[in-house]
């Protein structure tokens, strides 16, 4: 193993660039796939790439369905909630009003939802309770409320602070189906109270759904070889935030680590094509678009970073790629730093769209107190969550990652899709058949 040399690693400390980056890309505001923002935030890490000396730094439009929001509001009674620190809608949402029974469900657990749901709005924590033994995503539970009759959809946030939660709803079926917002914890609270005599509630979106453009930002360090090492990260992010951690961070890094590696050029003995995704936050949109056009078998692997940034402890989310998380451990050990390795498949990060057809790929990024996403798709994923000590550190590491990635000794063999398919949980399949999303029939 050849790790960084004293020298990188010294300038690492003293010139390197993630913070800048990452600085310069909250300062955008919100980089909504499709939107202003999210084009600002590709001319800055274009910029990155061509200043560190990355070669055939390009830039790929690609078409989506945009999204942008308008008002939102949930009314029981006489009184109406619609102030954006207690509701916002979700993106992908339908335009629409509804009214109906409110239905409270607690944590949605997906088996618990059932035809009680029909033709009512229904409630949803954010969060699964610790035993539960797995992570259910937004997606999983209105994808079930709408298979079981819903007509509405509210998203409560588990994190206390007025932060309504946002995220993609549609996930590549814009507009979904039916109506969905986001609440506060403090919201959702009373709305649970509310709910227990069953009352009649309206809930109401206005909203836009139209044509847009996302755009990759793409370059190359090192020899020119069959296969490429992919390091991405996606600099798309919501509308309601700078989105500082998700991901301003992860493509900080990626320009950090794209510019350590100019350094040690000579030494890559493949390929490294340092990535940055749009439209990540609304189907993986942007990766999705990346491993259509690119031959699978000239990528060796995939080191996708994403939820960087909360310490300096890397954690990666395997994928079922035990081969990745042996060479990431391999390093880490070498270096004297802990790794947390989370033995989980998710087709919600832009390692999937690699992972399911077989190429090796996981997710990294940093060791979080959080439960669940945080202060993470809400109006405080700010720059003050972040410590620039944790970047420099994160970025040496997965720069040492990406450089033994990258060496010839080091095999990654890829499988099968139907091998694959067979350690993806049927919760998946189910979700994403919903979304016309499951590849694997």
């Amino acid at each position: 193993m050849s790790p960084l040399p004293a020298d990188v690693i010294g300038d690492a400390y003293e010139n390197g660039i993630e913070w800048d980056v990452l600085t310069d890309l909250v300062e955008v505001g919100g980089r909504m796939a499709g939107e202003n923002g999210e084009e600002a935030g590709a001319t800055i890490v274009e910029t990155a790439f061509e200043e560190s000396g990355l070669r055939n730094v390009d830039t790929n439009e690609f078409a989506i369905d945009g999204w942008s929001r308008g008002s939102s509001s949930v009314r029981i009674d006489d009184r109406t909630f619609d102030l954006e620190h207690e509701v916002i809608a979700l993106p992908g949402t339908t335009a629409g009003e509804v009214t109906a029974t409110l239905v409270d469900l607690g944590y949605g657990r997906p088996e618990a939802i059932g035809s009680e749901v029909e033709g009512n709005i229904v409630m949803v924590r954010s969060d699964v309770p610790d035993e539960y033994g797995r992570w259910v995503h937004r997606i999983e539970k209105y994808a079930e409320a709408v298979r079981q009759g819903a007509v509405g959809f509210v998203f409560r946030n588990h994190v206390d602070g007025q932060l309504p939660p946002t995220g993609e709803i549609g996930w590549g079926r814009r507009p979904s189906p039916i109506p969905a917002v986001g609440v506060s914890a403090e919201l959702g609270g009373r709305l649970a109270q509310y709910a227990d005599s069953a009352p009649t509630a309206t809930l109401s979106v206005e909203c836009w759904n139209g044509s847009a453009t996302s755009v990759n930002v793409e370059g190359t360090v090192g020899p020119d070889t069959d296969e490429m090492v992919v390091v991405s990260a996606h600099v798309d992010g919501h509308d309601i935030s700078d989105g500082a951690r998700d991901n301003a961070a992860g493509s900080a890094l990626v320009a950090e680590i794209g510019r350590l590696l100019t350094a040690v050029e000579d030494d890559l003995e493949t390929t490294v094509r340092l990535v940055t995704f749009g439209a990540e936050e609304i189907g993986l949109l942007g990766s999705h678009q990346f491993a259509s056009v690119t031959d699978h078998d000239s990528i060796k692997c995939v080191l996708n970073i994403d939820g960087a940034g909360d310490s300096r402890t890397p954690s990666v989310r395997s994928y079922g790629y035990d081969v990745m998380t042996d060479i990431i451990r391999d390093v880490t050990d070498d270096l004297g730093v802990p790794l947390e390795v989370r033995d989980q498949i998710s087709p919600h990060s832009d390692a999937w769209p690699f992972a399911e057809v077989g190429i090796p790929a996981v997710t990294a990024g940093s060791v979080t107190d959080d439960s669940g996403r945080g202060w993470g798709h809400t109006h405080a994923d700010t720059l003050d969550k972040i410590d620039p000590r944790d970047m420099r550190e994160l970025a040496i590491i997965y720069a040492n990652v990406a450089l033994e990635l990258a060496t010839n000794a080091r095999h990654v063999p890829h499988v099968s899709r139907q091998e694959y398919r067979e350690q993806v949980g049927d919760h998946i399949e189910r979700e994403l058949t919903f979304f016309d999303r499951w590849s694997h029939e």
